[in-house]
C-alpha cells in the first residue's frame, strides 16, 4: 500500500511503497522543466526521504513523455533584464539564485538511501546532466536519451556533472557528450556502463519497482546501503567541490554574457541563411 510523504507538493508526486520512497517530477505539460516549485520540492522530499525509517531505494523519475527538459526556458525568458552595477554585483546574484541547485546536488550526493534514477524518457540539459553522474543505479526506458547544449549555448557542464560524468564513463566519451552536445541512447550508455537495465517503455514505473522490490527480497537493505556508502564515501569531496567549481564557472559565463552573444550570432546566422534561400 503506498502512503504520500508528510509535506503537500504541487509539482512533484512522493510515494513511499513498503522499502521504496519514489520521487516524481509532475510538470509533464512543460516536459518537467525546471520551473515552478520543482526544485525546492525534490529537495525537500530527498531529505524527507533520507530520514525515513523504513525506506531503502529512492527513486527519481517523471511524470509523462520526458524525464526532464531541464532549464524552464519561458519562465527565464518572462523575466526582466537586470541590470548590475559590476561584474561582481552580477555574479555573485547569479551565484545566490542557484543555493537551491547546490543544496539538490548536495541533498543526492550524502543521501544515505540507495539513489535510483528511472529515466523514463528522454532528458535534456540539466535533466541530463545533474543526476545521472551521481545516481547508484539507472534504470532507463528504451526511448530514453540524453543530450545536453552547453557549449552550444556558450555555457558550461553545470554542477558537478564534468567531474561526475569522467568518473562514470571516462574523459573521452564524457567530452564526447558534454563538449559537443553529442545525443546518447538508452542503448549506448548502457553499453558504456552508466545504466545498468533498460525497461520497455510501456508500464516503464511498474517495472522499475518491480524490479526493485526483486532486489529486496534477494538482498538485504543495510548492507546494499552500506555498500553505497562505502563506495561513495572517497568521492563525497572530489563531487562536492565539482559543484562549487562547476558553479562559479558558469557563474562568469554568465557575466561575460556568453550566452547572449551565442544566441545572436546563431540568430543573425539563421537569418542570413534565410534571406539567402529567399533570393534563390
Amino acid at each position: 500500500m503506498a502512503t504520500s510523504g508528510k509535506y503537500r507538493y504541487t509539482d512533484i508526486i512522493l510515494e513511499i511503497k513498503g522499502q521504496i520512497g519514489i520521487i516524481k517530477l509532475n510538470r509533464p505539460k512543460s516536459l518537467n522543466a525546471f520551473g515552478g516549485k520543482l526544485l525546492i520540492e525534490v529537495v525537500s522530499a530527498l531529505r524527507e526521504l533520507n530520514e525515513h525509517p523504513d525506506t531503502v531505494f529512492t527513486v527519481l523519475t517523471g511524470e509523462g513523455r520526458f524525464f526532464s527538459s531541464g532549464a524552464d526556458v519561458k519562465a527565464a525568458a518572462a523575466q526582466a533584464d537586470v541590470k548590475y552595477a559590476t561584474p561582481a554585483e552580477k555574479k555573485v546574484a547569479f551565484m545566490a539564485t542557484h543555493a537551491t541547485t547546490v543544496e539538490l546536488l548536495r541533498s543526492i550526493i550524502d543521501h544515505k538511501k540507495v539513489f535510483v534514477l528511472g529515466l523514463n524518457g528522454p532528458a535534456v540539459g540539466g535533466g541530463a546532466a545533474w543526476f545521472e553522474g551521481v545516481s547508484d543505479i539507472i534504470l532507463a526506458a528504451d526511448d530514453a536519451y540524453l543530450q545536453v547544449p552547453f557549449s552550444a549555448l556558450g555555457l558550461v557542464p553545470e554542477f558537478g556533472s564534468a567531474t561526475s560524468f569522467y568518473h562514470s564513463i571516462g574523459a573521452h566519451r564524457a567530452n564526447d557528450f558534454l563538449m559537443f552536445g553529442r545525443k546518447l541512447t538508452a542503448q549506448e550508455l548502457e553499453q558504456w556502463g552508466l545504466v545498468n537495465r533498460i525497461f520497455p517503455k510501456q508500464n516503464f514505473h511498474q517495472k522499475v519497482q518491480d524490479f526493485l522490490e526483486e532486489q529486496l527480497e534477494i538482498n538485504d537493505g543495510k548492507s546494499m546501503m552500506e555498500a553505497k556508502r562505502l563506495q561513495n564515501l572517497p568521492l563525497r569531496r572530489d563531487r562536492m567541490l565539482a559543484v562549487y567549481d562547476a558553479a562559479e564557472a558558469l557563474a562568469e559565463r554568465i557575466v561575460e554574457d556568453a550566452q547572449k552573444r551565442r544566441f545572436q550570432e546563431r540568430s543573425q546566422m539563421l537569418n542570413s541563411k534565410g534571406k539567402g534561400i529567399a533570393k534563390l
